[in-house]
């Protein structure tokens, strides 16, 4: 069955680039719906949605943007705009997939367009900014993004061939039927190396009891989706036992997910269990990135790519505050549980992390800050014992068949 695609794009000066994705999606039997994103002059093409609309969704107009020539003002309006545009397309049942193409402002406002849209539906971003750090463009969407090698600035041999790959992409997306998989409630699971063996437990346990795990790598990037598909309303329970990020966030290490990482579940009253998991370690790429303030500091090198700082007591002071702090504001059902042998693997007795006042900086500060009504348990082992994965799997599940009821 055909499909229709939306492209988005600044039809006034890459018109050409534009009319030749349409002709490529109509060879493959599939229909386009052409939105205009450019402010300076006349499209090329006919659009399907005008720049003025979009500029309308956004908050001005197609004439005011060029009166005033204030190009920040028009990336504001047209990326405020096109966001709208596409998730009302969307919901109307217009268009099923989304395409774009474009230079650095080129997308910045297709990629706004094509966040606006579920995860699931298909969507690409051909860019000259796609083989740099794309978090900015994805943030927590599923987009493809296909390196444009050149700019998108005419079509010729080499830019003919990305544009058809990119074309072909997206249809096989769109082709591709979602195979039937049960429908189970779901539960999201923090995870990292250092927590691998506790988390596939606890996913082991809790899939048993008709469950389905999502989990998320503690990696930034993979707490902002935990987060995001908290907000969305997916998740019925949260196994938030790997909260790295937060220490990442403190001390500047590189998989911080920001300051808001550990509240999304609170806000909505989603039950969640919550441990310390590699709150001993910050993040660093390899050795040469670390800071030199770092230098002196206990440093392991995970991989080649990857290095770890042990935290301190001192850090472990503010972060068992902060974590605190966060359920403290939970709407919902929540318990710490606390290894006291160890929050990762390194962090055990004989091991390099192995450092129990600087872990009993952080358990005090939990048990001092937390809510009287908020349960703290401690158990003598390390995070990754059987004896913790039942914990707090058991925990979890009880939190939540409560909730359901």
């Amino acid at each position: 069955m055909p499909k229709t695609i939306a492209v988005i794009g600044a039809l006034d000066t890459k018109g050409n680039d534009f009319i030749f994705v349409k002709t490529e999606f109509e060879k493959r039997g599939h229909q386009t719906l052409l939105i205009d994103v450019g402010v300076l002059g006349d499209p090329l093409i006919q659009p399907d949605v005008s720049a003025d609309q979009v500029a309308r969704a956004g908050g001005s107009s197609l004439d005011e943007l060029r009166k005033t020539k204030d190009k920040s003002l028009a990336m504001a309006v047209m990326t405020k705009g096109i966001t709208s545009v596409v998730k009302e397309l969307y919901e109307q049942g217009r268009i099923q997939a989304a395409f774009s193409m474009g230079g650095s402002n080129g997308t910045v406002i297709g990629t706004a367009g094509l966040r606006a849209l579920p995860i699931g539906v298909p969507k690409v971003m051909v860019s000259t900014v796609a083989s740099g750090d794309t978090q900015p463009y994805v943030g927590t969407s599923d987009i493809v993004m296909f390196p444009s090698i050149l700019d998108v600035s005419g079509v010729n041999q080499i830019s003919a061939q990305i544009y058809a790959n990119a074309v072909g992409a997206i249809v096989g997306m769109a082709e591709t039927a979602v195979p039937q998989v049960e429908s189970k409630p779901l539960i999201a699971a923090s995870m990292f190396g250092n927590t691998t063996k506790l988390v596939n437990r606890c996913k082991e346990i809790i899939e048993r009891d008709h469950y389905e795990v999502l989990v998320f790598h503690a990696t930034g990037t993979g707490g902002q989706m935990m987060e995001s598909l908290i907000a969305k309303g997916y998740i019925s329970g949260v196994l938030e036992v790997t909260t790295t990020e937060l220490a990442d966030e403190l001390a500047g290490g590189v998989m911080s997910a920001g300051p808001s990482r550990l509240e999304a579940a609170g806000k909505l009253g989603i039950p969640q269990v919550i441990a310390p998991g590699c709150l001993d370690m910050v993040n660093f790429w390899g050795m040469d990135t670390v800071p030199e303030k770092y230098k002196d500091r206990l440093l392991y090198a995970w991989n080649p790519n990857v290095t770890l700082m042990r935290t301190t007591p001192e850090e472990n002071e503010v972060l068992g505050r902060m974590l605190a702090e966060k359920a403290n504001r939970s709407l919902g059902p929540v318990a710490f549980f606390l290894p006291l042998k160890g929050l990762s693997e390194l962090d055990a007795p004989g091991e390099e992390f192995w450092w129990p006042e600087a872990n009993q900086a952080l358990f005090k500060a939990i048990k001092e800050n937390v809510r009287k009504d908020i349960e703290v348990v401690e158990l003598d082992c390390n995070i990754n014992d059987e004896v913790f994965a039942q914990a707090v799997t058991q925990k979890l599940l009880t939190f939540v068949k409560e909730y359901q009821k």
